[in-house]
């Protein structure tokens, strides 16, 4: 039986398909869940590429873009921070906006996870919003209880990438 948390994951793949989306980057997760697991599954419809690290993932997602394909990228909020230099400089400089598909552990203190989360993750994940903010990116949380309308509201905000717009997705998600 399939889980809210499966279920969500499944509803935000599917409006990136929807919407054309024809690659996915992102780090692999040595114990992948909800979205990283459906990318990881080889039935997923879409390419995969995996990348070493989320900054160079952003760089693999801008020449897949400029090549012609239709890229998002999905990383850890861990890695948000170090790739905030490289995401500015390709859309300032080339214009080119992703779409980025951001995991938020450590995020709140009554977070489920909050006794696993160590000290850093409780640290970055307070900062996740503020960092977004302050680098002007519009951000959306996916809402378990109505993926869709959270997914399309990402999109309106992506505004057929004219704007590069993060999806923020609760641990487990």
């Amino acid at each position: 039986m399939d889980t809210v948390h499966d279920a969500t994951s499944r509803t935000a793949v599917r409006a990136f398909l929807d919407h054309g989306f024809t690659h996915f980057v992102s780090v692999p997760y040595a114990h992948p869940k909800g979205l990283f697991r459906i990318l990881e599954d080889s039935r997923f419809p879409a390419r995969h590429v995996p990348a070493p690290r989320e900054d160079s993932a952003v760089g693999v997602a801008f020449g897949l873009t400029l090549a012609g394909a239709r890229t998002a990228v999905f990383m850890r909020n861990s890695g948000l921070d170090y790739s905030l230099n490289v995401l500015t400089s390709l859309m300032f400089i080339y214009d080119v906006h992703l779409p980025l598909v951001v995991s938020w552990r450590g995020h709140d203190d009554n977070d489920d996870n909050n006794d696993n989360d160590e000290g850093e993750r409780r640290v970055v994940g307070r900062a996740v919003t503020p960092l977004l903010d302050a680098s002007d990116l519009p951000w959306t949380i996916l809402d378990p209880q109505g993926p869709r309308r959270s997914a399309d509201d990402f999109f309106e905000q992506h505004d057929g990438g004219r704007r590069t717009t993060v999806l923020i997705v609760k641990e487990g998600v």
